[in-house]
């Protein structure tokens, strides 16, 4: 129990009780339950597959949000009866289920079929010979046309074969030929019927969406399924781009995509029959942005600051600063790709200033982002502020003493003035003797 080296575990627990040297019977029933949060930090598939194949009837009991595809593959077949969500506190709801699936392993004494899929099953039967003493012959065919009858010799040391590639929803007759080179042993017949075959894909889910690239997810994977083909095109358009995955996986990242556009997916299952299944779904890209984010400012001095953004989408080659000056001249600033901020300047004190930053690209054009900021005597702010905000940032910057004047003085703005299409701006400067309101002013 538990999700540490889960691996490592089961590969401890075939050395030292499924093993011949650890005094394990080989015609006794082996049963392994695995009670899991449904996590392993290491491979669990390899191990628990040896165990299987060794005729150990594995049960898993998952108490959290496991992968279902991984948990299921890892169980033995069919999941339905081997495999349980439950949370720690419902246990007992299990436990009568769970003896009486036990049980009927343990009870099994002859030739039997357990992990019954629509393409396959494992034959499970006692111990009758050793290698030394003879060997098994398997003999099985569609019940309905015993011509198509396939033979396999057996060493006589195994107690379970793995038979593949069957027909979906078939019934076969299956026939043990114990061959004894001591006394003669009875043959052992059983009648297998295969399950209907598992439909897929019946779900496609797009996640992971960026502005060049998605995640095509389906389910479920059905071992009857040999690969996926996942093809997928813009639309509008007829044109169509193809990828093979194969039939063991569940998901692709397609790539090489165009930025916010909508493209039909379409997930074609190819059964090892020849059949064929499809489902489409749409996808969209994200938008690639061509604008940088949240230009920022800092004062630092009388006539300078410290203009700050965060970077654009895409192959940016560079960033160009273009300072407007309500007094002296503009100025235009190119930087490299890693540069994010830039030192503006000789801004003249009660002047307002547009500063525009714009991404440069190779094969598209850069939208700017600008912002007007005014310099005052003490204090620089930007004129899309909300007098709210511009409070904030006074009392920021003073002493608790200034802090309370400046209090006193936003208890008579009229914030409700503020509206969608009209941005009040107040413009608040202080002196070394107090605080008071300079000027307010409409943009």
């Amino acid at each position: 129990m538990g999700d540490t080296n889960t691996g490592k575990a089961l590969s401890f627990a075939k050395e030292k009780f499924f093993t011949d040297e650890a005094g394990a019977r080989a015609d006794v029933p082996k049963v392994l339950v695995w009670v899991t949060d449904g996590f392993s930090t290491d491979d669990i598939s390899q191990p628990m597959q040896l165990l299987k194949d060794m005729g150990v009837t594995v049960f898993i009991i998952s108490t959290g949000r496991g992968n279902y595809l991984e948990l299921s593959a890892a169980a033995s077949q069919p999941p339905e009866k081997h495999l349980y969500f439950v949370d720690v506190d419902d246990l007992p709801i299990i436990t009568k289920e769970l003896r009486d699936a036990i049980i009927d392993v343990i009870r099994a004494k002859r030739l039997r079929a357990v992990e019954i899929t629509s393409s396959s099953f494992r034959l499970t039967w006692p111990r009758l010979l050793s290698s030394d003493t003879g060997y098994y012959v398997l003999e099985y065919a569609p019940a309905d046309d015993p011509r198509r009858k396939l033979v396999k010799q057996v060493s006589g040391d195994h107690t379970s074969l793995f038979l593949s590639d069957l027909l979906p929803d078939t019934t076969y007759e299956v026939v043990l030929i114990p061959e004894s080179n001591e006394h003669y042993i009875p043959p052992q017949t059983t009648r297998v019927t295969t399950l209907e075959e598992e439909i897929s894909p019946t779900r496609v889910v797009i996640s992971e969406s960026k502005p060049h690239s998605f995640r095509v997810s389906w389910a479920p994977t059905p071992d009857s399924v040999r690969s996926y083909q996942v093809l997928y095109g813009p639309l509008p358009g007829n044109s169509a781009k193809l990828l093979e995955v194969d039939g063991a996986h569940n998901s692709t990242v397609v790539e090489n995509l165009a930025p916010n556009t909508t493209y039909l997916v379409t997930v074609a299952a190819i059964y090892k029959s020849g059949k064929e299944k499809a489902l489409s779904a749409k996808a969209c890209t994200q938008e690639e942005s061509s604008k940088v984010r949240h230009l920022r400012f800092e004062d630092l001095g009388p006539n300078t600051l410290k203009a700050s953004w965060d970077s654009a989408d895409g192959p940016v080659l560079g960033y160009r600063v273009r300072c407007r000056r309500q007094t002296g001249p503009s100025s235009l600033l190119s930087v490299s790709p890693q540069i994010h901020s830039v030192l503006l300047t000789d801004l003249a004190s009660g002047t307002a200033n547009k500063v525009c930053v714009k991404p440069v690209y190779r094969n598209q054009p850069g939208k700017g982002l600008c912002r007007m900021v005014h310099m005052q005597h003490g204090f620089m702010y930007k004129a899309d502020r909300t007098p709210l905000e511009l409070i904030f940032q006074v009392m920021h910057s003073v002493s608790s003493v200034g802090r309370k004047k400046i209090l006193a003085l936003s208890s008579g703005l009229d914030l409700e003035q503020t509206g969608q299409n009209s941005v009040l701006s107040e413009c608040i400067c202080w002196r070394c003797t107090g605080v008071k309101p300079v000027q307010t002013m409409r943009h």
